[in-house]
C-alpha cells in the first residue's frame, strides 16, 4: 500500500470508528434484541420472531401506526403546500424581500421543545390566542388539545408553521430556473398560469421529491410535540399516541427493549420501503436538466 493510500485511510479512521461505534454496532444490537425477551435488567432471551407476530396483535400498536399515518398525510401534504407557496411569493422583486424571507424562515429556527410550548400555550381552550382571536369573529374556539377530533389537527398545523427549511429549499430551486424558459413560453403566448405549469413546477420536481422524501422521514419519527402537548399516553383517548411516542412507552416505561427494538426495525423498514416507492414512481415525474 503506497502513502497516499495509507494517508487517506487514516484521514477516514475516525469516521469508520465513529460509524461502526455509534450507528453499525447499535443497528445490529438492536436486530438481535428485536429476535429477544430483552428487559434491560436481564440478560436477553433469543425468542426468534415472536416480538413482530404479538406486533400483528396489538391493538395499541396499530392505533399508533394509523395516528402516524394521518398526521404524517396531513402535515406532508399541508406543509408542501405551504412552502411552495411561500417560496412563490418570496421569488417576487418587491421592496423589503429580504425582511420577508427572513420573518418566514424564522419559526423553523426555533427549538421544538420552545416551540411545543408556545403552541401549547395558544391552543388553551380558556383564553389561549387561537380561541381568543375566533371569539372576536363569533366563532367558539374548541379544546383542542383535550378533544379527538382536534388533536391530531392542531400538531398538523404546528407542523406547517414550520416549513421554513423547505420554503428556503424551493426558493433556491425557482431561483434556479434559467430566465430563457420563461422568455420563450412569453413569446409562445403563455400566461401566469401556464408558466406554472409547464415550466415552474417541472423546473423544480427535484427539490420537491427531495422535501417530500425528508418530510415523510421526519413526519413518521415525530415524538417530541406529542410527548409535551399530549403527554407520553397521546391522549385525549390515544389521539395523538404516535408511533415513536409508543415506541418510547414500551422502551422506557415498560422496560421491552426487545419489543421496541422490533418497532424501531419495524419502523426503518416501512420508511426504507416508502422511500424505494417513491424513487421508483419518481422516474415518472421528476425530471433533472440536462445540459
Amino acid at each position: 500500500m503506497d502513502n497516499r493510500r495509507l494517508t487517506g485511510l487514516l484521514f477516514c479512521l475516525p469516521w469508520f470508528i465513529g460509524f461502526g461505534v455509534f450507528m453499525l454496532y447499535p443497528m445490529l444490537a438492536a436486530l438481535y434484541y428485536s429476535l429477544s425477551d430483552y428487559s434491560v435488567l436481564l440478560p436477553p432471551v433469543f425468542i426468534g420472531l415472536d416480538n413482530y407476530l404479538e406486533l400483528a396483535s396489538d391493538g395499541i400498536f396499530w392505533k399508533s401506526l394509523s395516528n402516524t399515518l394521518v398526521y404524517a398525510i396531513g402535515a406532508v401534504s399541508l406543509s408542501m403546500l405551504t412552502s411552495l407557496t411561500l417560496a412563490l411569493l418570496l421569488n417576487s422583486r418587491v421592496r423589503g424581500m429580504a425582511f420577508y424571507r427572513t420573518v418566514f424562515f424564522l419559526p423553523s429556527l426555533m427549538p421544538v421543545v420552545a416551540s411545543s410550548i408556545l403552541w401549547m400555550w395558544m391552543y388553551t381552550g380558556d383564553g389561549g390566542i387561537i380561541n381568543t382571536f375566533l371569539e372576536t369573529v363569533g366563532i367558539t374556539g374548541p379544546a383542542w388539545l383535550a378533544d379527538p377530533a382536534f388533536a391530531k389537527p392542531a400538531l398538523i398545523l404546528m407542523a406547517v408553521w414550520g416549513a421554513g427549511h423547505a420554503m428556503v429549499i424551493l426558493l433556491a430551486g425557482l431561483q434556479d430556473i434559467p430566465e430563457h424558459l420563461y422568455e420563450a413560453a412569453l413569446l409562445d403566448g403563455a400566461n401566469w398560469w401556464h408558466r406554472m405549469v409547464h415550466v415552474t413546477l417541472p423546473m423544480i420536481t427535484p427539490v420537491i421529491y427531495f422535501n417530500l422524501i425528508m418530510g415523510i422521514i421526519g413526519s413518521f419519527q415525530v415524538f417530541t410535540q406529542a410527548f409535551i402537548m399530549t403527554g407520553s399516553t397521546g391522549d385525549p383517548e390515544r389521539a395523538t399516541l404516535f408511533y415513536v411516542l409508543r415506541l418510547y412507552n414500551v422502551a422506557f416505561q415498560d422496560l421491552r427493549m426487545g419489543y421496541a427494538c422490533a418497532m424501531a426495525w419495524l419502523l426503518f423498514m416501512m420508511i426504507l420501503g416508502l422511500t424505494l416507492v417513491m424513487h421508483k414512481f419518481s422516474t415518472r415525474w421528476v425530471h433533472y436538466e440536462r445540459s
